[in-house]
């Protein structure tokens, strides 16, 4: 799949988050969208990010933005994140990694000289209509939440 951009209509996607509920991009038609993948639960930089995300949900509910968190990681990992961590919002479990395929951030990465496939650490700001709007790639996790909040 080419590499999606600023403007492209965001892809179609049906995933369960960590209690088995499914959320499609049409639930989400009328407001504001901000999805985040990451690499992994309970690791240091996703767990900062999410924590970063979660300590201005406030302000992101003040704006009508939904908060949508995807990771390849099953339902019961995510879970005990979210326990860990006291989030408030979903955390999807792409276990089969059709959505993070489709998004285009199931990529080779390179870490300690070796390469292999996994997550590039990405977020997509997605309008009312199912455009994305603003698309963070390969970003670094010190203050991406605070450019999130203020580009929404």
């Amino acid at each position: 799949m080419a590499k999606l951009k600023e403007g492209d209509k965001a892809p179609k996607f049906k995933v369960e988050d960590e209690n088995g509920d499914i959320h499609k991009l049409s639930d989400y038609k009328g407001q504001k969208l901000v999805l985040y993948f990451y690499p992994r639960d309970l690791t240091p930089g996703c767990t900062t990010e999410s924590t970063e995300f979660q300590a201005n949900l406030t302000k992101f509910k003040r704006k009508k933005v939904a908060i949508l968190g995807i990771s390849r990681d099953t339902k019961e990992k995510h879970c005990k994140f979210i326990e860990k961590l006291g989030l408030k919002f979903p955390l999807l479990s792409d276990e089969d990694g059709t959505m993070c395929s489709d998004y285009g951030v199931w990529r080779k990465k390179k870490f300690m000289g070796r390469e292999s496939m996994g997550i590039v650490r990405s977020t997509f700001i997605i309008d009312e209509k199912g455009a994305i709007v603003k698309y963070y790639d390969a970003l670094r996790v010190k203050g991406h939440v605070d450019d999130v909040l203020a580009s929404v």
